[in-house]
C-alpha cells in the first residue's frame, strides 16, 4: 500500500497532469518518449517477462499437492521359457493406471506456496523499480540531448562571433590599429573554440546514441520539458515517503518475507507424509496362455490404499538444507538494512542535488545577465582604446561559459528532481499519467495462471517485442564535418607595440 499524502508531497495527480500538458506537435515531448520508451524499451519488456516467470512459481507450487494420475502399458515376448506345466504365453500385452493424492507433506506445500506468493508481489514491486529506472533514464538521457544540442549550438555562435572578431583584428591589424599579437590572440582563441565545437558535437552524438538505446528512436527537435510538480518541504518528509513505497525497499522485504516460508518447506523433509494411492491394471496373453491360464488369459485388477511414510535418517540433509534456508532469512534481513541506507541515500542525495541545481540556475542566470552587461561596456572600451583584444576575447569566453553553465544546471535540476520521484516511488507509469495505450497490468498475468491445472497450456512462440535499432540512421554526417581552418597570417616576428 502506498503512503498518504501530505503536505508538500507530490501527488500523482500533479505528476500526470505536468507532463500531459503538450507543446506543439512538430517536435517530440518528453511525454512521447516515455511512452514510446515505456512500450518499446527491452529492460522493461524483459522485466515483465521475468514476472510471469514468477507468478508461474504458485501454480507449480500448487501442483505438488494435488492429485497425480499417470498411465503405463508394455508389450512383452518371452524369447525363452522354463520347463513347467503351465504358465503364461509366449507374449503379452499389459496397461496399467496409478492415481498419488498428497494428503500430508509436513506443511512442505502449503509454505511453498507463500513463499512463491511472496515472491510474486517481490517480483511486482522489482517490476516497479524497474520501469521507474527507465523512466529515470530517459528523462536523463532527454535532458542530455537538449543540454548538448545547446551547447553545440552555444559553441557554433562563439564560433561565428570569433570569426568575426578575428577578420575585425586582421583589418585593424594592416591599418596599424593592431599589433601581430592581438591578432595572434584571436587566431588562438578561435582554434580553441573549435576544438570545444568538436568535442561538444562528439557529446551529444554520445548522448543521442544514449536516446536511441533507451527510448528506440533518434531524438527530434526534443521540446522542453513540462515543470515538475512541488517537492517535499523537507528531506525528512522525502525520506519518510520514500521508505514507505520505495519500490526496491518493498520488494526486498517481500523477499525476506518469503525466505521464511523457505525454512518451512526445509523442515517438512523431516517430518511424516500420507498419501492416497490407487491402481489399476490390465493383462492379455494374447492367446498364449497355457494351463491353468486358459482359454482365458487376459484379465483386469484395482487396488487402493494408503501409504504413509517417515523419515528416520536422511544422513544430516534435511538439517542442513534448515540452516542453508535461516541463512538465506539472515541474508534478506541484512539486505533489507543495505536497501533502505541506499534509499536514504539516494532521496538526501537527489534533494540535495535538486536544491543545488535550482541555486545554481539563479546564479548563473545573474552571471549570463551580468556577463552580457560587461561584454557590452568592454567592446565600447576596446573602440576608443581603453580594452585591448584579449579583454574581449575573455569577456567572450565568460558570457559563453556563464551560458553553458546555465544550460548544464537546469538539466542537473530537473534529472534530480525526477530521480528524487523515482526513489520515493512516483515515478511510474501509473503516476505520470502516460495513456499511449493500455498500461501493462502483472495481476492480469497472474490471476491467469494462478489456479491453472491443464498440463498441456502454453503462451505459443515467443518473439521479441522491443523495437531494434539496427539501421537508424545517426546523427546526420553534415553536423560532424570539421570546418575548413581559416587561413593565418604569414610568419613574421610579433611586435609588442601598436605600429
Amino acid at each position: 500500500m502506498r503512503a498518504k499524502s501530505f503536505t508538500g508531497v507530490v501527488s500523482v495527480a500533479a505528476i500526470a497532469a505536468a507532463l500531459i500538458v503538450g507543446p506543439p506537435a512538430s517536435a517530440d515531448t518528453l511525454r512521447e518518449a516515455l511512452i514510446q520508451a515505456y512500450n518499446s524499451n527491452p529492460t522493461i519488456l524483459a522485466a515483465r517477462a521475468r514476472q510471469r516467470q514468477i507468478d508461474e512459481n504458485v501454480p507449480i507450487a500448487k501442483a505438488d499437492g494435488r492429485l497425480g494420475v499417470s498411465a503405463g502399458g508394455g508389450y512383452n515376448e518371452n524369447v525363452k521359457r522354463s520347463i513347467v506345466v503351465s504358465g503364461p504365453g509366449r507374449r503379452s500385452l499389459n496397461a496399467g493406471v496409478t492415481a498419488d493424492l498428497p494428503i500430508y507433506q509436513g506443511g512442505a506445500v502449503r509454505n511453498a506456496v507463500r513463499a512463491a506468493r511472496e515472491r510474486v508481489e517481490s517480483g511486482r514491486a522489482d517490476l516497479r523499480g524497474t520501469e521507474a529506472q527507465m523512466f529515470t533514464d530517459a528523462v536523463a538521457a532527454y535532458m542530455d540531448v537538449i543540454r548538448d544540442q545547446a551547447i553545440v549550438d552555444l559553441n557554433a555562435k562563439q564560433i561565428d562571433v570569433l570569426n568575426t572578431n578575428l577578420t575585425a583584428s586582421r583589418d585593424r591589424f594592416e591599418v596599424g590599429d593592431l599589433t601581430r599579437t592581438d591578432v595572434a590572440q584571436s587566431e588562438a582563441r578561435l582554434s580553441t573554440a573549435r576544438s570545444q565545437l568538436e568535442a561538444a558535437q562528439a557529446q551529444l552524438v554520445a548522448s543521442r546514441e544514449t536516446y536511441l538505446r533507451v527510448v528506440g528512436k533518434m531524438p527530434d527537435n526534443l521540446e522542453a520539458p513540462p515543470q515538475l510538480p512541488g517537492f517535499p518541504e523537507t528531506v525528512d518528509k522525502a525520506v519518510e515517503v520514500a521508505l514507505a513505497d520505495n519500490p526496491n525497499l518493498l520488494a526486498i522485504r517481500k523477499e525476506s518475507e518469503a525466505s521464511r516460508h523457505d525454512v518451512g518447506v526445509a523442515r517438512a523433509s523431516r517430518l511424516p507424509r500420507l498419501s492416497a494411492v490407487a491402481s489399476g491394471d490390465y493383462v492379455d496373453y494374447l492367446d498364449t496362455a497355457t494351463g491353468t491360464y486358459g482359454p482365458r488369459d487376459h484379465g483386469t485388477g484395482a487396488t487402493v490404499g494408503v501409504q504413509a511414510t517417515l523419515p528416520l535418517y536422511q544422513g544430516g540433509g534435511p538439517g542442513a538444507r534448515v540452516r542453508q534456508a535461516q541463512a538465506r532469512v539472515s541474508e534478506s534481513l541484512e539486505q533489507t538494512i543495505e536497501v533502505e541506507r541506499l534509499v536514504i541515500a539516494q532521496v538526501r542525495s537527489a534533494y540535495a542535488s535538486h536544491v543545488a541545481s535550482q541555486e545554481v540556475i539563479r546564479s548563473s542566470q545573474t552571471a549570463v545577465s551580468a556577463n552580457e552587461l560587461a561584454l557590452e561596456g568592454v567592446r565600447a572600451e576596446n573602440g576608443v582604446g581603453t580594452r585591448d583584444v584579449l579583454d574581449v576575447l575573455n569577456a567572450e569566453q565568460e558570457l559563453l561559459n556563464s551560458r553553458v553553465q546555465l544550460v548544464s544546471a537546469r538539466r542537473d535540476s530537473y534529472v534530480a528532481g525526477f530521480a528524487l520521484l523515482a526513489a520515493m516511488g512516483r515515478a511510474e507509469a501509473g503516476d505520470l499519467g502516460l495513456d499511449g495505450g493500455p498500461l501493462y497490468d502483472p495481476v492480469k498475468n497472474y490471476d491467469r495462471v494462478k489456479t491453472s491445472i491443464f498440463d498441456w497450456g502454453d503462451d505459443g512462440a515467443q518473439k521479441a517485442q522491443a523495437t531494434s535499432t539496427v539501421g537508424v540512421a545517426p546523427l546526420p554526417s553534415e553536423t560532424l564535418q570539421p570546418m575548413l581552418p581559416f587561413e593565418p597570417l604569414d610568419p613574421s616576428p610579433v611586435t609588442t607595440s601598436k605600429n
